[in-house]
């Protein structure tokens, strides 16, 4: 039977901790479910430490352990809490290498989640990151992904963010391009937990006789376009369309962008709602569905 993307990160956190000698930082790492189980049972005496519920200092804490090369991985359970972390991992973290030719290799693990328990922890948030030099952004949905993302990780001395998704957990299988097609109509271009709803978009809008290729992005920056992409979106009736788990003005925009400049079709974006997206009922802001896609994409080609 295949590893879930769960089981696959937890392989991993305990072969950094074992293998790697490594350190990894974090709130209730321990407690709570082990972060959705996937954090080995291990404590501070095999490099496991646990952090107080202070995000803004944590991060400062995290930085001085990758300047000192010990490759730490960071867990932020709620993307949310990328808002109280982010300012000390880009002004320090980001720029060492630049300000002080130090390198500061971080991974960074941030946790997406819809619905629950708090105003300001749900939803994915790599946009926040994207805009900055000095980090690389990736957004593993399968198991083979996550596995390829650690090593690059473990060769290099940038700062990793890894935008996780606890939907994405169960998963065991991987997301392959969907492009079987010598003519699309549209073509999905998929960022995080949305291309498992591309993928049932897909199948309903081929019932309506709609011909939709997929698109599935991992590697957010630096953004690795192909040259099949690019080849299938310029013989595109319609162009396509970029749907991230994310708000719209960021990474789907940026990717919406330098695909219509390099295929010179046209390009849209759909992403959360421009509103608060917290972690609780009142304030749930939720990504595009199968749904809301299949909407999307036939409103696209009406229109035209």
């Amino acid at each position: 039977m295949e590893k879930t993307v769960r089981e696959t990160i937890k392989e991993i956190i305990r072969g950094h901790l074992k293998k790697n000698k490594g350190q990894v930082f974090g709130q209730c790492l321990t407690a709570v479910g082990w972060v959705g189980g996937t954090i080995p049972e291990l404590y501070e005496k095999d490099g496991m430490i646990e952090l107080p519920m202070s995000d803004v200092s944590n991060g400062g804490i995290v930085v001085g352990a990758g300047l000192m090369n010990k490759k730490p991985i960071y867990v932020i359970r709620y993307q949310g809490f990328n808002w109280y972390n982010c300012p000390i991992i880009i002004n320090y973290a980001c720029k060492s290498k630049e300000l002080w030719k130090i390198p500061c290799p971080i991974f960074i693990r941030g946790i997406g989640m819809e619905g629950g328990i708090g105003p300001v922890a749900g939803s994915s948030h790599h946009s926040l990151y994207f805009r900055m030099p000095g980090i690389k952004i990736a957004s593993p949905m399968t198991p083979k992904e996550y596995i390829s993302v650690y090593n690059q990780f473990m060769k290099d001395d940038d700062v990793y963010y890894i935008s996780e998704h606890r939907k994405s957990y169960d998963n065991s299988s991987e997301l392959k391009d969907s492009l079987d097609y010598d003519k699309f109509d549209v073509i999905i271009v998929a960022i995080s937990i949305t291309r498992f709803e591309s993928v049932k978009a897909k199948k309903k809008l081929e019932k309506k006789g709609i011909k939709v290729g997929i698109i599935n992005i991992v590697w957010l920056k630096p953004l690795r376009l192909k040259k099949k992409w690019l080849e299938s979106l310029k013989k595109s009736r319609f162009g396509g369309i970029v749907i991230d788990d994310d708000y719209v003005n960021g990474v789907s925009k940026s990717i919406a962008n330098d695909l219509n400049l390099k295929s010179g079709k046209q390009m849209h974006t759909m992403g959360l709602k421009d509103r608060t997206a917290g972690f609780h009922k009142t304030v749930d802001n939720l990504p595009p569905n199968a749904k809301e896609i299949c909407k999307q994409v036939e409103k696209i080609v009406n229109k035209n």
